[in-house]
């Protein structure tokens, strides 16, 4: 199975999607179905996210076997900090082996909604660019790396130069790619991109793109994660964020634009936010790659 490196040496422009483990088994078989339909349009790598704490860890490592033992394409495990010991982490390491992953996203991670006050000790890492360098301590570059940008800058560090600084920090312990938190004005993510330019940072910075198919939901994510709803996307779907249809065209219109200036203006290609539903990311893949 290839790794991000392997993949990238190969492919000037690379198309991914991201999913997030069900709860319920019937869910889980749902997701089976939705990875091997995708599958079909040939997306280059697929990664799924994981639990704060490892509620869902098995089942992140089980969605990525699947991926790679059901359809060949390399599977990417989202990995987080919070909750976990070095040794936990480094179990965990193990696990990943013996299943043939080799492909990691590194997060800190959020603390879970039940223990909102946590905080790292001596005993865990504190930050991303620790889980990077014991990735590539312990897999060498049989692992590929990547981790997670934030082009109008991390919740916590609202000074971007700053978060550009911190990332930067992940990129020297190791990392192979960054791919992005979502966003919607394209100015931020090419900005993004001048600012790690501007640090000597060289690496593949893939922008995340989350087609929007429910407003409300759309505004109680952003407002959790910092991402902007900017004013052309409230002049779109406000007066018919109680229409589906109406949403769900209007989201891959808007989806399907953004990807091409990012595209013309040279991103590296795209990582989609399917939430776990085969449209509209199977009629952006397809319209992309045509």
């Amino acid at each position: 199975m290839k790794t991000l490196p392997e993949i990238f040496q190969s492919k000037d422009k690379t198309f991914s999607i991201e999913f997030f483990p069900p709860k319920t088994d019937s869910g889980y078989q749902k997701l089976q179905d939705l990875i091997v339909n995708l599958a079909k349009i040939g997306p280059d790598f697929m990664t799924c996210t994981y639990g704060a704490g490892g509620g869902s860890r098995d089942r992140t490592l089980d969605i990525v076997q699947y991926i790679q033992d059901k359809t060949g394409i390399p599977g990417v495990a989202h990995l987080t900090c919070v909750l976990h010991t070095r040794d936990e982490i480094r179990d965990i390491f193990e696990h990943l082996y013996s299943r043939g992953i080799k492909n990691i996203l590194a997060l800190r991670g959020d603390p879970p909604k039940d223990n909102p006050g946590w905080e790292p000790g001596p005993e865990n890492f504190q930050y991303s660019c620790e889980l990077v360098s014991a990735i590539r301590e312990r897999f060498g570059h049989e692992a590929g790396i990547g981790v997670a940008g934030f082009p109008e800058g991390h919740i916590l560090c609202p000074d971007r130069d700053q978060d550009a600084r911190y990332l930067k920090t992940k990129i020297d312990a190791g990392a192979d790619a960054i791919i992005t938190q979502l966003f919607f004005d394209n100015r931020d993510y090419f900005d993004y991109v001048r600012r790690l330019r501007d640090l000597g940072i060289q690496n593949r910075v893939i922008p995340g793109v989350l087609p929007i198919t429910d407003y409300h939901g759309l505004l109680r994510f952003t407002s959790l994660c910092g991402a902007t709803v900017t004013d052309e996307i409230k002049k779109i779907f406000e007066p018919i964020a109680d229409d589906k249809e109406k949403t769900l065209a209007a989201g891959k219109k808007f989806a399907l634009k953004q990807c091409r200036e990012l595209l013309d203006g040279g991103a590296p290609g795209i990582h989609f936010y399917c939430l776990n539903k085969y449209e509209p990311v199977a009629s952006l893949l397809k319209s992309l790659k045509d």
